[in-house]
């Protein structure tokens, strides 16, 4: 009889990469990326919106709202657009740890410390389904970020196309 997977691996639990994406998927901030696409979006619209916070007092301070009003817009959406950038690519870097984390035929664990990392050779059936769930849970995320930055990208030169004509 086989002993179960989680019996024979040395690896602490919370240093085990399925548990690792299991607490990243239930975290606030990772989970926005497993979302319906409206649910999504909502959040994403959010964090833009409260991100004007920032950005429209500075756009406000360069360009008169009254008087340059398309450069104050513009301004506003771009500053607003990075602090969504920034929010993004957190997600983006811990989806991607994760996916690597997932895909290494080898684990990188500490027992106690800092001072006593070991490695810990995957099983083929453990592999196997790490593989698996990077294939049909982390890759359709991952590209869904990449996909949000392409969209953010292209406003972004739709914006400069606005401001040059502008």
């Amino acid at each position: 009889m086989n002993a179960p997977v989680s019996s024979i691996c040395p690896v602490p639990v919370e240093q085990q990469p399925i548990n690792e994406y299991s607490e990243l998927k239930d975290s606030w901030l990772f989970s926005w990326a497993t979302l319906g696409l409206q649910h999504y979006l909502t959040k994403i619209g959010w964090t833009w919106g409260w991100s004007w916070l920032v950005a429209g007092p500075i756009a406000a301070a360069s360009f008169s709202p009254t008087k340059d009003p398309i450069q104050f817009l513009l301004l506003g959406a771009a500053g607003a657009s990075l602090g969504l950038s920034l929010v993004l690519l957190r997600l983006y870097l811990g989806w991607f740890y994760i996916r690597n984390r997932l895909l290494d035929e080898t684990v990188f664990y500490e027992e106690s410390g800092w001072y006593d990392g070991q490695v810990w050779c995957k099983p083929p059936e453990v592999l196997m389904r790490d593989r698996l769930i990077v294939s049909y849970e982390i890759q359709p995320i991952l590209q869904r970020l990449h996909r949000t930055f392409a969209f953010l990208a292209l406003a972004s030169i739709c914006g400069g196309l606005v401001w040059i004509v502008a």
